[in-house]
């Protein structure tokens, strides 16, 4: 990087988007931060000067506006968005610490990149065709969910006239209107809570609704209801794989009521998409699990099957649905030359028998792993 960055947001947003960044890290007595890769791979342009506290404090004035300043001054946090049309957006968290106030600022480009930009699989953009149900995106914070969700939006919005209501906290991605009416609504200031946007959103004429995450039994049993009454239902999770979604929407509910809940999601379920970001030859890439709604995983959520036999009926749906564990999509992007074998090894679920697989593809050209190609009658 080259050049002193002036603290100042607006320019501060166009040199991140012009470098290529993810995250600007701000903090009282040390450079602007940018980084730039999977690992803590931070760095500052030569001969940038350390920024004080108060400077950061002016940059959020100029950048949060007076209520999520106010925010930041009597709870110590705030997340907010600031955004310049044509350039992009920062998704800003702010917070109070040890040397002051500090902020993370989330780069968001103007242009949303569409799923092959994102080296996804075909499998994803079948899903937009979809016309209800419930699909959660999922993984942990910072592995790229919000951007494939709004690939996903764009490309719904591109080839269907319809009414897409969002719920986000805050607004990352602006999604201007094509085919579709797109109605973005922010929590905090558009509406109360995730719950109560999601409640008003089906008073709005949708035909897809988007709730930026499902954190209680009230918005997961309404996104439910939602889904299940013909309406096309997106929401996020922090959960890191299908199994684990699977558990954390069980355990929202009473005891007394998982079965409904179990029957609930079943009758809805379109996919879970499940994503990890691993270091490439040429950047960041995602690795990706697909659990696909079919027959047989919807049976398998009825009665509350072992996360082993769910694993194992993904890995079975990989020629016949474009479904995909995490292990296949590792394997894939190795032998496609696109990761390491250690980068492949390092997000494995297990090393030992990744490499009897990576073994068996150098001397039999095998496919991505034993089950790949197989195809599984219990569909």
């Amino acid at each position: 990087m080259a050049g002193v960055v002036q603290l100042e947001i607006s320019t501060l947003l166009r040199f991140a988007i012009a470098q290529q960044v993810s995250d600007v890290h701000l903090k009282p007595g040390r450079p602007p931060m940018f980084r730039r890769s999977v690992q803590l791979d931070l760095a500052t342009p030569k001969g940038q000067p350390v920024v004080t506290e108060q400077e950061i404090l002016a940059l959020l004035r100029q950048a949060l506006g007076e209520k999520d300043f106010e925010i930041l001054e009597k709870t110590g946090s705030v997340d907010a968005g600031y955004g310049e049309h044509g350039v992009g957006r920062f998704r800003i968290t702010a917070f109070r610490g040890l040397y002051g106030v500090q902020a993370v600022l989330r780069v968001i480009p103007a242009r949303i990149p569409t799923l092959q930009e994102l080296n996804l699989p075909p499998a994803i953009e079948k899903i937009a065709e979809t016309r209800r149900g419930l699909v959660l995106v999922t993984g942990a914070t910072g592995q790229g969910k919000s951007t494939t969700l709004a690939a996903l939006l764009d490309l719904i919005n591109r080839q269907w006239a319809c009414h897409i209501v969002t719920v986000e906290d805050p607004i990352e991605h602006v999604i201007e209107d094509r085919r579709a009416i797109v109605t973005q609504r922010q929590v905090g200031k558009d509406t109360r809570s995730f719950y109560d946007g999601l409640r008003e959103a089906l008073r709005q004429d949708p035909d897809v609704i988007v709730v930026g995450e499902m954190r209680d039994k009230e918005t997961i049993e309404t996104a439910l209801v939602a889904a299940e009454t013909g309406h096309l239902v997106f929401s996020t999770m922090h959960t890191l794989d299908a199994k684990e979604t699977l558990n954390r929407i069980m355990s929202a509910f009473p005891a007394e009521e998982r079965e409904y809940a179990k029957s609930m999601l079943a009758s809805t379920l379109v996919a879970v998409i499940s994503q990890r970001l691993v270091q490439g030859k040429q950047g960041r890439l995602p690795a990706v699990e697909i659990m696909m709604g079919t027959g047989r995983i919807k049976d398998l959520i009825k009665k509350g099957a072992p996360p082993e036999e769910i694993i194992e009926t993904i890995a079975q749906g990989y020629s016949q649905y474009g479904m995909q564990t995490f292990d296949q999509s590792l394997m894939s992007l190795f032998k496609s030359g696109k990761i390491t074998l250690e980068e492949a090894l390092k997000h494995c679920s297990n090393p030992s028998d990744f490499m009897l697989r990576v073994k068996g593809i150098s001397t039999e050209s095998a496919p991505p792993l034993d089950v790949v190609g197989k195809k599984d009658e219990r569909f």
